[in-house]
């Protein structure tokens, strides 16, 4: 059963998170580290004194709410997810898939743009993320994950459809093609990382063959494992630990995902909000904040990290949109996936539909008429 769904956070909530953000205890600074070491205290603390007196949630709950909105039961858990149709006639189904911090809310400047151009949308928040609220079941590894998306496209009565996914919605978007195949004609990813990018040292003779860009995204894959993986590791082997600051205190869970998003977005941003804007910044960690998902949300690390399992192949055509920030291998991901389409930006970061929306959406159409 799809029952309709409207976004309505009691007052109470927000009245107890103003009261814990006036209530912050602040760790001591040390001198002159800025974000060297993590989020910059200086800078959280402007962030913070905005999110309490200036930002304006029912504002942002209502711009939300203008979308279309459902849930369903797929396995015992909840699956929230915004329907979008579009006014173009013989409109084509697109399942958009977010990851890690990430949320719907990444999806709202191409919103718009893609239903414009024709694309009928589905965007899901992850079991365990967001509005699809905690898991109650051990398990939810991408391929689980895959699955339930196949029976949510199903059950919405879809035969032919595309997938667009970035960071674990790269993971999970081929994951689906290949368990899929019959149904979905193209998957389109960007953030890539997992199947898109060599494990363990490349040869030198593979190295010598790749270009000054590519060379440039090898080397940014090894900072990456030796200096902005702490993240991964701890919530792959003890997500349950970190849980309980993230649930208890708003600052903390701001601080966890601001930081991604100032390692993450483009370089010549000096902070997130340069980005991406602080409102965006804000409602998409007020997602895991009201619903108290910063727990389960983080178990897919340790899921994936834990289940053994690998990407498998797939057959279906898949294009990839490689952002200034991304580290994806056109060598590695043709070891596993048909690529039929590359392309390769100087803009952009992470999380490319929040920051490049024009890029994307241009890349996306571009995709998806060569596989309709």
């Amino acid at each position: 059963m799809i029952k309709p769904f409207r976004i309505d956070i009691p007052q109470a909530d927000l009245d107890d998170l103003n009261d814990r953000l006036r209530g912050t205890r602040w760790p001591k600074e040390l001198p002159g580290i800025g974000w060297e070491r993590g989020t910059d205290i200086s800078y959280l603390k402007g962030l913070a004194d905005y999110w309490l007196n200036e930002y304006d949630w029912r504002a942002q709950e209502a711009a939300l709410n203008a979308y279309p909105q459902f849930t369903t039961e797929i396995e015992g858990e909840n699956l929230h997810f915004m329907h979008i149709k579009s006014p173009v006639g013989d409109a084509f189904p697109l399942l958009l898939l977010h990851g890690w911090p990430g949320s719907i809310v990444e999806f709202t400047k191409v919103i718009g743009p893609l239903t414009e151009a024709g694309f009928e949308l589905v965007i899901p928040s992850l079991p365990g993320f967001g509005l699809s609220g905690p898991v109650k079941s051990l398990g939810w590894n991408t391929g689980r994950v895959a699955d339930a998306m196949k029976e949510l496209m199903s059950r919405l009565g879809f035969e032919r459809y595309g997938v667009q996914g970035g960071d674990w919605g790269a993971v999970i978007a081929p994951e689906l093609g290949a368990r899929d195949a019959n149904h979905i004609v193209g998957v389109h990813v960007n953030a890539a990382s997992v199947g898109f990018i060599p494990f363990g040292p490349v040869d030198d003779e593979v190295t010598a063959k790749l270009s000054e860009a590519e060379k440039a995204r090898l080397a940014k894959l090894g900072w990456f494992m030796e200096e902005g993986n702490g993240y991964f590791q701890l919530m792959g082997t003890r997500p349950q630990s970190l849980a309980f600051g993230l649930a208890d205190s708003p600052i903390g869970q701001l601080a966890w995902i601001a930081e991604k998003f100032k390692e993450w977005t483009n370089a010549s941003s000096e902070t997130p909000e340069d980005a991406v804007g602080r409102d965006h910044l804000l409602t998409n960690v007020m997602l895991y904040w009201l619903t108290d998902t910063a727990n389960s949300s983080s178990q897919i690390y340790y899921e994936n990290m834990h289940s053994g399992e690998w990407p498998r192949q797939s057959p279906v055509p898949t294009g990839v949109a490689v952002f200034a920030e991304d580290v994806s291998q056109r060598f590695a991901a043709e070891q596993l996936y048909n690529i039929v389409h590359w392309s390769e930006f100087d803009a952009g970061g992470h999380f490319a539909a929040l920051e490049t929306p024009d890029l994307l959406v241009e890349d996306v159409k571009k995709f998806f008429a060569t596989v309709r």
